[in-house]
């Protein structure tokens, strides 16, 4: 079981925390929502809650909740700029289907 991130999300991350002073890595989660039913949801963090799962890789902390686990096990995170638009893409291996507009998934 694993949640890895590219080098490009590693790289963001890193000079994200910097910027902000203070920081451990992000948080890797799923939230009920959407037409397709779970959505991501990522934050930085500053401190492990109890019962985080850790990941480390290219340096950079991943945490994940264990109900979430099930949900994003493979998944790696990568940092994308597509045109003007730049931002986290999540490349998870059991999403079966996504909604039209991209912001919800379904297992």
């Amino acid at each position: 079981m694993a949640v890895t991130l590219t080098e490009a999300a590693a790289r963001h991350v890193n000079r994200y925390l910097t910027k902000r002073g203070r920081g451990i890595g992000v948080r890797l989660g799923v939230k009920t929502t959407g037409c397709s039913g779970l959505a991501y949801k990522l934050e930085y963090v500053d401190d492990n809650a109890d019962g985080d799962i850790v990941f480390e890789d290219h340096g950079i902390k991943v945490l994940v909740d264990p109900k979430s686990l099930a949900y994003i096990d493979g998944t790696q995170l990568d940092f994308v700029r597509e045109g003007l638009n730049e931002g986290f893409k999540f490349l998870n291996p059991n999403e079966r289907d996504r909604c039209g507009c991209g912001e919800s998934f379904r297992i």
